[in-house]
């Protein structure tokens, strides 16, 4: 346990927010009343892997985020067979947005670890995502009265795991790198990123993947517990 921890700095989507099971729902809603001849649970299969795929794409400032919403859609359907013109898959890529934040739900321990947290320590969020709808998703799902600060890559003009996300993040916290901590689900961007800006980090690692000895980590939310 680090005791000279004052600020916790968590990401947002597949750490706290369940991207997943409210991606599914969105595209569930979509699809029934749009387009019922696809199954929801034959294209999310395709999905997940490409939008990651995507995601990473985009963090490196290799496609753009018109691009990343484009071909995160058109590649699942031509992945599944499925003809579809661009004009759908921008209508598709509009409502997916919309409906995304409808949907609230939150990794299992995620509330129960913030109200253990959230007197010890300040919290605050770092995320890659849009801010306008990263904004919903935190109002939406009752989390804003955890989180002191909130930086999103818009506001950063980069994203993790570029350091400076995090210099501003720890800025606009008026924190010191040495007594603060990043929890994340993504290796590279999460903990490489804040290991390498001078954060200690906590590798959220809920699909139990094998990772090097030295990178703390957990499998289920609650487990922060042990470091905090």
């Amino acid at each position: 346990m680090n005791t000279n921890i004052t600020d916790v700095f968590f990401d947002l989507d597949h750490t706290l927010w369940d991207f997943d099971k409210n991606s599914e729902m969105a595209f569930d809603r979509i699809f029934k009343s749009k387009f019922p001849e696809i199954k929801t649970e034959d294209f999310i299969e395709k999905y997940i892997p490409i939008n990651q795929a995507c995601w990473k794409l985009y963090q490196n400032d290799e496609i753009t985020h018109v691009e990343l919403r484009y071909n995160r859609l058109k590649f699942s359907f031509d992945a599944l067979n499925y003809e579809i013109s661009d004009e759908n898959i921008n209508e598709i890529a509009t409502d997916y947005i919309e409906f995304l934040t409808d949907n609230n739900h939150l990794f299992d321990g995620a509330v129960e670890v913030l109200d253990y947290l959230k007197p010890k320590y300040k919290l605050h969020i770092i995320t890659n995502g849009f801010a306008k709808v990263q904004d919903k998703k935190i109002k939406n799902a009752s989390l804003s009265d955890y989180f002191n600060t909130i930086t999103n890559s818009e506001l950063a003009g980069v994203k993790k795991p570029n350091s400076i996300i995090f210099d501003y993040a720890v800025n606009l916290a008026q924190a010191s790198k040495e007594n603060s901590i990043m929890i994340g689900d993504c290796l590279d961007a999460d903990v490489n990123g804040a290991l390498n800006a001078g954060l200690d980090a906590i590798f959220f690692n809920e699909k139990k993947i094998d990772v090097a000895q030295n990178i703390k980590q957990v499998n289920h939310l609650l487990e922060l517990k042990k470091y905090l």
